[in-house]
């Protein structure tokens, strides 16, 4: 499967919306962004890194990273895979002894992981299909755009399926955190966790 090179385009949070943190990625090359949101102790080792503030003891990305390092290996890459029910999954590719192994891994500690060791980014294609928008200023506007003018009549418009219902707020909640509207997303994220959990 063909994978897409990513890098982080920015982290945002609001402590008033619940703890709602999220992470952007780009793709390198393109205009694609795919948004994730994440924990805040998550949010708080990238964004430490990110600024090139050290800590005065290492946090536990830090330790697992002198860890590999002190065993020989070297992390080769960090691959978003796979997006079932609305979580996103990743592997890290770390290299030992000639040995390459695959680690499965949260999104946010890998990418926490990748920005330590200067590890490319990867994104499934597949993944990037469901999931990232084109930002409204940039060219191939996104879809759910033209409606927003019309509200009334964007509302009457999700299809009533559960998988539809899911793609149209997985959609809203793309928008809220790209117009940075923090409580309304994490609205949103509660919205879809009930609905993927009701059968």
């Amino acid at each position: 499967m063909q994978k897409v090179q990513c890098e982080i385009l920015g982290l945002s949070s609001s402590p008033s919306a619940g703890g709602a943190y999220a992470i952007l990625l780009k793709e390198s090359g393109g205009a694609r962004r795919l948004p994730i949101i994440i924990g805040a102790f998550e949010a708080q080792a990238i964004a430490l890194e990110i600024e090139g503030i050290k800590p005065p003891r290492p946090l536990t990305h830090d330790l697992l990273k002198q860890v590999i390092e002190n065993l020989g290996g070297t992390i080769n890459e960090i691959v978003i895979d796979e997006l079932r029910e609305n979580t996103f999954y990743a592997k890290i590719i770390l290299e030992i002894s000639g040995l390459t192994n695959e680690i499965d891994s949260r999104p946010s500690d890998a990418i926490a992981l990748a920005v330590r060791t200067q590890s490319p980014i990867y994104v499934m294609e597949s993944v990037m299909e469901t999931a990232a928008f084109i930002p409204s200023d940039e060219p191939g506007k996104d879809p759910f755009e033209e409606k927003e003018e019309y509200p009334d009549e964007k509302e009457t418009q999700i299809p009533k399926t559960k998988e539809a219902m899911l793609a149209a707020l997985q959609n809203k909640l793309r928008e809220a955190i790209e117009a940075e509207e923090y409580e309304r997303a994490a609205k949103l994220r509660d919205d879809i966790q009930r609905l993927s959990s009701s059968n």
